[in-house]
C-alpha cells in the first residue's frame, strides 16, 4: 500500500485554474485566476510548490489560469516540503483532506477537500468564523498545463439522486495506514435537502456552527463522470478534536 508521501505525488505537476469564494448565501464571488505548481527534486524527496493568482475579475484562459497578458501576479508564494503534518492526510489517488486539528474558542476554524482524476483537480475549503458559525466557501477548479482537461457540469439532484456504492478508505488521527471497506449511499430528495450544489460536479454538506462542545462532520464531494461519485468526510468529537477522514470512491446503482 502506497505510503501518505507516494500519495502526495500524484498531484505533482502545473496546475491551471481559479479560486471562486461563495458566500453564506451561496453566491459566487469573482474568481481569480491561479497557477499552481508541484515539482520534485531529491529523487522525490523534496517537493517544491508554488503558487500564484492574480485580481479577482482578470481574464481567464480557456485552458483555466490567467489569459495572455495578464501581467505579473497580485500573490505569491513558495514552500518546500519533506514531510507532511498531521493535519493532512492523503488517499492511493491522491485525493486529499486537510483541516483544523481542534475547535477552539475564538479561533478560526477550516477544512479542505481535495479530488484529482483525469487531468483536474477539483478542491473546496470551507472556513468558520472565531464565533463558530459557517463563513464561506472557496471553490478551486483545476486543469493539468496542456492537458485541454475540461469542467464537469453544475451538480444537479438527478445526478446525485439514487443508491451508491463502493469502496472506502479511513485513516484516523493516530493511526495513518488506511482501513479498507465497502460503503454505501442512499440519497433522497430529504438527504440532497441537506446539501449545496456546487459548479464543476461538486457539493457538501457542512453544519452551520461548530464547536468544541459538540461532535459534527464535515463534508465535500465530486461527479468527475458520469455515474462516478467520491467524497471526502472528516469527523471531530465531542471535545472538537479531529477524529479520522474517510475516501469514498462510488458507482450509481
Amino acid at each position: 500500500m502506497a505510503s501518505q508521501w507516494q500519495n502526495f505525488l500524484c498531484n505533482l505537476g502545473e496546475w491551471h485554474g481559479s479560486f471562486t469564494p461563495i458566500t453564506s448565501d451561496g453566491t459566487l464571488r469573482e474568481s481569480t485566476p491561479s497557477v499552481l505548481t508541484l515539482k520534485s527534486e531529491d529523487n522525490d524527496e523534496l517537493v517544491r510548490f508554488g503558487l500564484r493568482r492574480w485580481p479577482a475579475g482578470q481574464a481567464m484562459a480557456p485552458g483555466g489560469g490567467p489569459a495572455v497578458g495578464a501581467g505579473e501576479p497580485s500573490y505569491a508564494m513558495e514552500q518546500d516540503y519533506r514531510s507532511l503534518g498531521r493535519q493532512v492526510v492523503f488517499f492511493d489517488s491522491g485525493a486529499f483532506n486537510k483541516g483544523s486539528l481542534q475547535v477552539a474558542p475564538k479561533t478560526v476554524f477550516g477544512g479542505e477537500f481535495g479530488f484529482i482524476g483525469l487531468n483536474r483537480r477539483h478542491r473546496l475549503v470551507q472556513l468558520y468564523s472565531e464565533a463558530g458559525t459557517f463563513d464561506q466557501l472557496v471553490l478551486i477548479r483545476e486543469f493539468r498545463a496542456g492537458s485541454g482537461a475540461q469542467e464537469c457540469a453544475p451538480t444537479s439532484a438527478d445526478q446525485l439522486l439514487g443508491t451508491w456504492a463502493g469502496v472506502t478508505a479511513t485513516i484516523s488521527a493516530d493511526w495513518p495506514t488506511p482501513d479498507m471497506a465497502d460503503c454505501r449511499l442512499e440519497l433522497g430528495s430529504a438527504e440532497l435537502a441537506c446539501l449545496r450544489l456546487l459548479p464543476d460536479g461538486g457539493f457538501c454538506r457542512l453544519p452551520e456552527r461548530v464547536s468544541h462542545r459538540e461532535a459534527f462532520v464535515l463534508e465535500g464531494g465530486w461527479l468527475p463522470a458520469p455515474g462516478r461519485m467520491e467524497r471526502l468526510v472528516r469527523r471531530y468529537d465531542a471535545s472538537g478534536a479531529w477524529l479520522s477522514a474517510s475516501h469514498e470512491v462510488m458507482a450509481r446503482g
